[in-house]
C-alpha cells in the first residue's frame, strides 16, 4: 500500500493512513507508534500493535501478527476486523461511513471548519463513558493529546466492572 501512495487523508478526513516518512508536517507511522508520544499512556493495552491508520474520532487500525485490529482508543479493547490489508481496504470502502466515522467528519466540517492535519474529532464527553455519537458532544483536538488523554482513562477503567462511577482526571506529564 505504502508503495503506491505514502500516506493519505480520505473521506474528508475521516480515514487517516499514515505516511512511511515524515512529510509535509504529517506525522509518520514510526513517530505515531514510538510509546514516548502517546503508547505509554496505554500501559500494556497497545502492546503487540503496529498501527497504521485511524478513523476521524482516533480510534486506531493496527496490524498484529494474525491480521488487522480495530483498537478502541478509548477502552484499550482491539478486536480483529481482517486477514490482510487488503481485506481491511475492501471492509473500509465498502462501509465507509461506520469504518471511518465519514458522517461525522463531513457534518462537523461543514458546520465549523476544516480540520488540520494534526487534528481529529473527540467527544467532550467520552463514548466509552456514555457519550453520545453527536455533532454536539465533538471538538477538534490535537491527535496526539486526545490519545494521552484516552491513554490515560483506559488504563485507569479497564479492570473497572461495567457501570462503576468514573471521575474523569487527566494530569499529562
Amino acid at each position: 500500500m505504502l508503495g503506491r501512495k505514502n500516506g493519505l487523508y480520505a473521506f474528508e478526513s475521516a480515514l487517516h493512513i499514515f505516511p512511511a516518512g515524515f512529510q509535509n508536517g504529517v506525522m509518520d507511522i514510526s513517530t505515531w507508534n514510538s510509546a514516548e508520544l502517546w503508547r505509554s499512556y496505554y500501559q500494556d493495552l497497545a502492546d503487540g500493535h503496529l498501527f497504521f491508520a485511524e478513523d476521524i474520532f482516533g480510534f486506531q487500525f493496527s496490524i498484529r501478527n494474525d491480521g488487522i485490529y480495530s483498537f478502541n482508543s478509548e477502552s484499550g479493547a482491539a478486536e480483529k476486523i481482517a486477514d490482510s490489508i487488503e481485506e481491511w481496504a475492501a471492509l473500509v470502502l465498502n462501509d465507509y461511513e461506520f469504518q471511518t466515522g465519514f458522517p461525522f467528519a463531513h457534518e462537523w466540517q461543514l458546520a465549523n471548519r476544516p480540520l488540520l492535519a494534526h487534528e481529529r474529532l473527540f467527544p467532550k464527553y467520552p463514548f466509552v463513558l456514555g457519550g453520545k455519537y453527536e455533532l454536539g458532544n465533538l471538538v477538534s483536538s490535537n491527535a496526539v493529546y486526545g490519545m494521552q488523554f484516552r491513554g490515560y482513562v483506559a488504563d485507569q477503567i479497564k479492570d473497572l466492572p461495567e457501570g462503576t462511577r468514573v471521575e474523569l482526571v487527566f494530569n499529562p506529564q
